[in-house]
């Protein structure tokens, strides 16, 4: 009976030792798996990155009329690989500016805008899924200092807030 029992006891040590060696095999081949995914997802940002140029030249050419003919169709290939490997170019003038995907290069004011706005798209910016490879470089107009939307009721908060001023001032400000 004790020598049963030692060969069981036995048994249950070495496929508990299985078992964590089966486990640890899964997690291996996961985090392989895993890396391989990865290393491709870089491999194939950073080939993107190096094209950019060529897809900003691309660009420019399309914007000046000068697109035609073969080049047309070898930029357009081009430009149908690269959004195949998942690029995506973004960046529309009009879109408020967001600090995390633009780059604001100019700035000025705008009687028109009522919050920070795009108004030109000096380079779009790409991104591979959520990952930004380029912010795009803009111009940006903010609503003018001082400038404020008068509505009916705003207008009159805005007396009322005057009259509490002037109260804690000691009276109206006279220029």
């Amino acid at each position: 009976m004790a020598q049963l029992d030692q060969v069981r006891t036995a048994l249950n040590e070495r496929t508990l030792d299985l078992q964590r060696l089966q486990a640890e095999y899964q997690n291996y081949r996961r985090r392989v798996e895993r890396d391989r995914v990865a290393v491709r997802e870089i491999a194939v940002a950073n080939l993107l990155t190096e094209l950019l140029p060529v897809l900003d030249d691309i660009g420019r050419a399309r914007e000046h009329g000068e697109l035609v003919g073969g080049f047309k169709s070898v930029a357009e290939s081009l430009e149908t690989v690269a959004a195949k490997m998942g690029l995506q170019q973004f960046g529309k003038e009009g879109e408020p500016f967001d600090p995390t995907i633009h780059e604001a290069l100019m700035h000025s004011y705008a009687p028109d805008v009522t919050e920070t706005t795009c108004v030109a798209i000096l380079q779009p910016g790409y991104r591979i899924g959520e990952r930004t490879i380029r912010p795009a470089r803009v111009a940006v107009a903010e609503p003018q200092p001082g400038a404020q939307t008068v509505k009916g009721e705003g207008a009159e908060e805005n007396t009322e807030a005057d009259a509490a001023d002037d109260k804690e001032n000691g009276g109206p400000e006279e220029g």
